[in-house]
């Protein structure tokens, strides 16, 4: 919508409301010629049409562009202002209101007993020609009455206007003293959504507001979140730039830079504005201006070849001045928001038969002939031009200027029609009230004698009907209208001239999704390979990594960091990364959580493989080494060294190889219960039979000896048995109690390592644990000692050398696997047990039976008895 400038409107509302307090009401003279005369206090020069009917609608309309205002004296009465420049566009919006108000008065159903005329006029694009324009309607322009009643032609019901935004703020604010409805058909000002301040006011263009939704579909359907804005130093301008500053934050955008348009031509300030577009890394300019702010900045654009994405507001969206062929190099492509396109049947035929009369209060019409043919009328008048052939009133309009006669693309033009249409159906509405059943106090209908304002108001705010172009009209609480826009673009021709279409539109009385369309394949776009810009700040996060906003710049300015290890962002821009579930784990991309490796002591890697070969290859060393001694049973060396117990001790490692198998594998309840106790058993049986074989030892040492004749009765077979399966009972014992109290069970471990889950065995209790490692310690512990002390024997009983040197590895063994084992995490806690195992088990069997076997198989001759006894 076109704006004013901006007016303290606070210093003159004051004095509006005095002088239309004044002229409202004409009061009587005291001439003695004029007793019961009724006059004017004053009356305006001003240019308007008008036309005689039972009810009467108003209209302002901007005809003149530009007003001259003589110099103020205070010696003389004030002379009236001057207005120039002839706009035949304004004009056809105020024939549309004329041709709307005779195709109702044509209508059999529409006000069928009633006929409605205007009073037009013009506003001359200053509030205070348009302000005294609405006085003049709302009072009457007759200078004076010959009624005692002071009652003449009826004043107006309602307005339609004013086009531009100040203008309406300053006029409804006090026509809503006296709720007389204004329905504007192009203010768009947010401001005046303000029910509380504007009573009375309607439109048919949606707000601002709404039109900064509109854009705001544009810019997401492009991702363009670094915009640049552009606005006018304006009540239209200002409240544009606030609504757009909110809704682009909403969506994640930034305003890049906010310039406002110098007013009257400021080229310092232009090329200040021209110096902020050029450093700026946006490419997408959104501008809130009217025509008059933004052409002396497009001239600067095209003297610097300066190439952007513009986005219009409907303000400036078809201007003829920026609509040429010298700024198709660098307007082209742009988009914006247009008024709703319509259709209306027999505008163009009504707006070819205007022709002049000789009624001067329809100056209006006068002054548009003059204009399009360049002639005067005779008499010649003030208001005529002086030069130029003399009007006939015959000339052929259809010839004069294909601009006024176009329909093709009517908005403006659409918005009047349906403004006239608004308050027809409202009147129709308060018509057709039936008597006891009325809207108004006790029920009551309007007096069709004496309608109010205020009365049509009510009925206008609930009007709702639908025009000939199939197009619904209601206003919402605010008095806006239903917001639907247009979506265009401008492109080149082949003569090198620039053209607007149609490609889109923006109805938000549709269902969400369905509110934005928008026809790509029509859009010309300003750049390489026809393409649309990118206007970021920042490129957008790809998924796997976070927003980090940079410090001091706007919100969509900002560093993609990659998340941390175990979070994962599965969508662009994230703001912050999610972590993943307890059993998942981030991929390395970072984008998608996946099941955590799961981490135990497997017989597939080569660890496993290795100490299974091991494991199988004690246990099968032990295997041959019980099959040797089975079959060399007979011979001294077996029988020396008590071959029951040596039977017991390589049985017992065959057990504790192969129990180091237990600890590889997926862990499972049975195997965690299992591996200890198999374990602690196994080495329990063989540290015991050991204990018992170095006991007898030192029993037969003893027995050999006159003061130690009776010691073998207490070592005899039925005792190194019974001593074993009690020691070994202990340990079964200590394992039964674990297992039922705190058993080891399956566990998976995330602490070790956050990226793997560890599967191992949780020992349940530790006591029990240690307990069961204790107690082989103390076993073993004994067994060392007493073959220590017993290491001096004579050679011919000295087994206890190779007993004390066995455990002796045996300890230092598990003394180094306690350390080991706590430090080690995971899987690895299981492979520090199993090297204790087999290297224990190794210990033990080398150092007792290598010997042996060594002179079994490659010294038979020394397996004799003599040579045993020999050696004592």
């Amino acid at each position: 919508m076109r704006v004013d400038m901006q007016v303290s409107l606070s210093l003159l509302l004051l004095a509006w409301i005095v002088s239309a307090a004044t002229l409202l009401s004409p009061t009587l003279t005291s001439s003695s010629d004029t007793s019961d005369l009724c006059q004017l206090r004053e009356q305006f020069n001003l240019t308007g049409m008008h036309q005689d009917g039972d009810v009467i609608i108003g209209g302002l309309f901007e005809v003149h562009l530009f007003t001259v205002f003589p110099e103020l004296s205070f010696r003389t009465k004030p002379a009236q202002p001057w207005c120039h420049e002839f706009d035949l566009h304004s004009f056809k919006l105020a024939q549309t209101m004329a041709f709307a108000i005779n195709e109702v008065n044509r209508n059999p159903h529409l006000l069928p007993n009633i006929s409605l005329g205007y009073s037009i006029y013009d506003n001359c694009v200053k509030l205070g020609v348009a302000f005294r324009a609405a006085t003049a309607l709302v009072s009457g322009a007759q200078k004076t009455l010959s009624s005692s009643s002071c009652r003449g032609l009826p004043s107006v019901l309602g307005i339609v206007g004013d086009s531009v935004s100040t203008h309406s703020i300053a006029i409804s604010s006090v026509m809503g003293l006296f709720r007389v409805p204004m329905v504007s058909y192009f203010a768009t000002c947010s401001c005046l959504s303000d029910r509380h301040r504007y009573p009375s006011f309607f439109r048919t263009i949606p707000s601002d507001a709404f039109q900064v939704r509109a854009m705001m579909h544009i810019l997401k359907h492009f991702n363009w979140t670094w915009v640049g804005l552009i606005y006018s130093d304006d009540d239209y301008g200002r409240h544009a730039a606030q609504s757009i500053h909110q809704d682009i934050t909403a969506f994640g955008g930034c305003i890049a830079f906010s310039e406002v348009l110098p007013k009257d031509n400021d080229m310092v300030g232009i090329r200040k504005i021209m110096q902020v577009i050029k450093t700026s890394t946006s490419r997408v300019i959104v501008v809130f201006a009217t025509e008059a702010y933004l052409l002396p900045l497009m001239d600067e654009v095209a003297r610097q070849n300066v190439i952007r994405q513009w986005i219009a507001s409907e303000a400036w969206s078809f201007s003829p001045l920026l609509l040429k062929s010298r700024m198709l190099p660098f307007l082209r492509g742009t988009l914006g928001i247009a008024i709703r396109r319509g259709e209306i049947e027999g505008l163009k035929e009504f707006l070819l038969s205007v022709r002049p009369n000789n009624d001067h209060e329809n100056s209006m019409v006068r002054k548009f002939w003059q204009e399009m043919f360049s002639c005067r009328f005779e008499p010649e008048e003030a208001l005529a031009i002086s030069e130029g052939r003399v009007c006939t009133g015959d000339e052929d309009l259809s010839k004069a200027d294909l601009a006024y006669s176009d329909v093709s693309d009517l908005r403006p033009s659409y918005n009047v029609y349906k403004a006239v249409y608004a308050l027809a159906h409202s009147l129709h509405n308060l018509m057709s009230c039936v008597p006891g059943q009325g809207p108004f106090n006790e029920n009551s209908c309007a007096s069709l004698d004496d309608i109010q304002p205020w009365q049509l108001l009510h009925y206008l705010q609930a009007v709702n009907f639908t025009t000939g172009f199939g197009d619904q009209v209601s206003f919402d609480k605010t008095g806006d209208a239903l917001p639907i826009y247009d979506i265009f673009n401008w492109y080149g021709m082949p003569d090198g001239t620039m053209k607007t279409r149609t490609v889109g539109v923006v109805d938000e009385s549709q269902p969400v999704g369905k509110m934005f369309h928008l026809d790509e394949g029509k859009l010309t776009w300003n750049f390489e390979l026809n393409k649309p810009p990118r206007s970021v700040c920042s490129e957008p996060c790809p998924p796997g990594t976070r927003k980090a906003r940079r410090k001091g710049l706007p919100v969509c300015c900002f560093d993609c960091l990659p998340c941390a290890d175990g979070e994962i962002s599965n969508t662009s821009d994230a703001i912050e990364c999610m972590k993943c579930p307890v059993e998942f784990w981030s991929n390395f991309e970072k984008d998608v959580c996946i099941p955590k490796e799961i981490e135990f002591l497997s017989y597939e890697e080569a660890l496993g493989i290795s100490l299974t070969s091991v494991s199988l290859f004690g246990a099968c060393a032990s295997a041959v080494v019980l099959a040797i001694f089975v079959h060399y049973r007979h011979t001294p060396v077996v029988r020396a060294n008590n071959s029951e117990l040596s039977f017991l001790i390589l049985l017992s490692l065959k057990l504790c190889f192969l129990c180091a198998l237990l600890f590889i594998g997926q862990p499972r309840l049975w195997t965690c219960q299992l591996r200890h106790a198999a374990f602690g058993i196994s080495f329990v049986l063989c540290v015991s039979s050991i204990l018992v074989k170095t006991m007898v030892v030192i029993a037969v040492f003893k027995s050999s000896r006159p003061e130690g004749k009776g010691a073998m009765k207490w070592f005899g077979a039925a005792q190194q048995r019974g001593t074993v399966i009690v020691l070994t009972s202990l340990q079964v014992a200590i394992c039964v109690i674990w297992l039922s109290t705190a058993s080891p069970t399956p566990h998976k471990n995330t602490h070790y390592q956050s990226s793997k889950i560890v599967f191992e065995c949780a020992v349940g209790s530790v006591a029990g644990f240690a307990a069961l490692l204790g107690y082989i310690g103390l076993l073993a512990a004994i067994s060392f000692l007493l073959a220590f002390l017993a290491r001096n024997l004579p050679d011919n009983f000295n087994e206890a050398k190779f007993i004390t040197f066995s455990m002796l590895i045996f300890c230092a063994v598990w003394i180094a696997f306690v350390p080991a084992y706590i430090s080690s995490p995971g899987k690895y806690a299981d492979v520090v047990e199993i090297f204790a195992i087999l290297a224990s088990s190794f210990g033990l069997l080398i150092a007792i039976f290598a010997p042996k076997c060594y002179i079994i198989l490659l010294h038979p001759e020394k397996n004799t008895k003599k040579a045993l006894m020999s050696r004592g």
